[in-house]
């Protein structure tokens, strides 16, 4: 009896302890305070940040300028969801009249930190709704995209060429704002991988990291210039960790660069300049730091 007695004073005191622990942490016993969706669904392009702090990035202190590093580029942004990406919800931080949700998805697995939507571009419920449905347009209809893309200008984290005009409206500029700045604001514009996941709709992998072993190898590894340029199809990825190049004809391939955004150049005289920097190899996985593949995905 004696044992029992003690045992029972045991647990409690146990349990008094989490009590305590629990509330000197600040943690609130109240589960209501935890009640917020469980899950999102995109209805619009919904741009996805690394920060839960988008009046910084979209406004500023002043409510007119965009937060840019000294290249130009809003290292905020990660990507554009499509309309019909499905967000888990982690966490949920009120803002007035929308929340800021920290989220993760299936369609962007490649940032290990936080990631965050604004609640006004999507819908939430407390299900799992089915994934987007991604399916690849024929190879005419991709190489239409990226030609109707030619001109505009490089986006970090941008795959949405004509922007997101409620950037604007949710985050409405305080005073007249320039057109580059606009453009900005509205993250009009793609980066290199968000130019083949903008023409393929978002069926293909979001960034370089997935691209490099994306599809099939082709095999060039001690091949040159002439003998590669013979083997490529159009859309060919020739791709390493951070930049990809899409070939469009025998003649042609296409690209974002933050210097001269979406432009088009003569396939032998880009492989040329590739190969005066980065070796060919046939797996990414060669010990050869300074290297390329070509990635047949379609």
């Amino acid at each position: 009896m004696l044992i029992k007695r003690s045992c029972i004073r045991y647990v409690f005191l146990i349990n008094l302890f989490l009590i305590v622990l629990l509330f000197c942490s600040g943690i609130s016993l109240n589960s209501e305070e935890f009640n917020f969706p469980k899950y999102a669904v995109a209805v619009l392009n919904t741009p996805v940040l690394n920060t839960d702090d988008f009046e910084s990035v979209f406004g500023g202190t002043e409510g007119r300028k965009v937060k840019t590093d000294n290249k130009g580029l809003i290292r905020e942004m990660e990507f554009i969801a499509f309309p019909n990406t499905v967000f888990e919800i982690l966490d949920e931080i009120q803002k007035g009249d929308h929340s800021i949700y920290r989220i993760k998805t299936g369609d962007y697995p490649y940032y290990s930190a936080d990631l965050f939507i604004d609640s006004r571009f999507v819908k939430t419920m407390d299900t799992l709704p089915e994934e987007r449905i991604k399916t690849i347009p024929s190879k005419s209809e991709i190489i239409e995209a990226m030609n109707s893309l030619e001109g505009y200008q490089y986006m970090w984290g941008g795959n949405c060429g004509n922007g997101i005009e409620q950037l604007i409206e949710f985050y409405k500029p305080s005073d007249e704002i320039s057109d580059n700045t606009r453009n900005l604001w509205m993250l009009k514009g793609v980066d290199c991988s968000g130019l083949i996941y903008q023409a393929t709709k978002g069926a293909t992998p979001r960034n370089t990291s997935s691209l490099i072993t994306y599809g099939e190898g082709v095999d060039i590894e001690g091949k040159n210039t002439t003998r590669i340029a013979e083997i490529l199809q159009p859309l060919d990825l020739i791709v390493w960790s951070g930049h990809v190049i899409i070939v469009l004809d025998q003649n042609t391939v296409i690209e974002s660069t933050p210097d001269r955004g979406v432009h088009k150049s003569d396939l032998k005289g880009r492989l040329k300049s590739i190969l005066k920097e980065r070796t060919p190899v046939n797996d990414w996985g060669s010990s050869d730091k300074k290297r390329f593949v070509v990635r047949r995905w379609f």
